[in-house]
């Protein structure tokens, strides 16, 4: 049987336009932290727990203070948005949405700010990497918890290893009927998008401009989704 067509990202409904977007956001983190803060990740922990392993054994190049720092400032965050979330159960959604743009996009500012007078090649302020990890940490753990409350499938806005596995085990070639390809590959894409925008960012001009930036998607994206009729229906977290 030949599946259902599934409407392109532009059809989608305004909730799910918003994560895409916010996955864009994603790999401009991503790239700030990569390439700017000493190979450490803020956006999502698999990577951190994997470097915090070789710094753990010696390994060259990777510090265990940078890890500890993401890990735990992400884990803040998650807490913080767990207990938000639950309060805005059974609220509008907007009014939901709207707090977690808030708290993402100011943390994301201030990092910014931080950022002004940061050296990448020297790294130098040392405080000034662990600022920024710990905010852009606190910033995006408080995105996952929110994001894992909205319960859309396929659209994590950071993770996208279940999403890479999905396009290939649920394809027709492994027998599956595609569901959600289109969401699939579109969130693929978005964070694909945002890492090379921010690599190009980061490596021209610093950390300051692609954290302004991130800030201000994350912000616009939800204004626009917070417009739409939807956003006044309760949502349940």
């Amino acid at each position: 049987m030949t599946p259902a067509p599934v409407p392109t990202p532009t059809g989608l409904p305004p909730l799910h336009r918003l994560l895409l977007l916010l996955s864009v956001t994603t790999g401009l983190v991503d790239a700030i932290s990569v390439l700017g803060l000493g190979k450490v990740f803020t956006a999502n922990m698999t990577g951190n727990v994997v470097f915090l392993g070789f710094a753990a054994a010696g390994t060259p190049g990777f510090k265990v203070a940078p890890y500890l720092t993401a890990i735990a400032a992400f884990m803040i965050g998650a807490l913080v948005a767990g207990r938000v979330g639950k309060h805005h159960a059974g609220l509008p959604l907007r009014r939901w949405l709207l707090v977690a743009a808030s708290v993402e996009a100011v943390l994301l500012w201030i990092a910014a700010a931080v950022a002004t007078g940061f050296d990448v090649p020297r790294q130098s302020p040392e405080w000034g990497v662990y600022a920024i990890i710990a905010l852009t940490g606190l910033a995006m753990g408080f995105r996952n918890a929110t994001i894992r409350q909205l319960k859309v499938p396929d659209l994590t806005t950071t993770v996208l290893t279940l999403t890479v596995t999905g396009l290939a085990a649920d394809s027709s070639v492994a027998g599956g009927s595609n569901p959600n390809w289109g969401r699939r590959i579109a969130s693929v894409a978005a964070i694909f998008a945002g890492a090379a925008l921010g690599a190009l960012l980061v490596t021209q001009s610093g950390l300051t401009l692609p954290l302004i930036l991130a800030g201000a998607l994350i912000l616009g994206g939800t204004f626009a989704c917070m417009a739409h009729p939807s956003a006044a229906e309760p949502h349940a977290a």
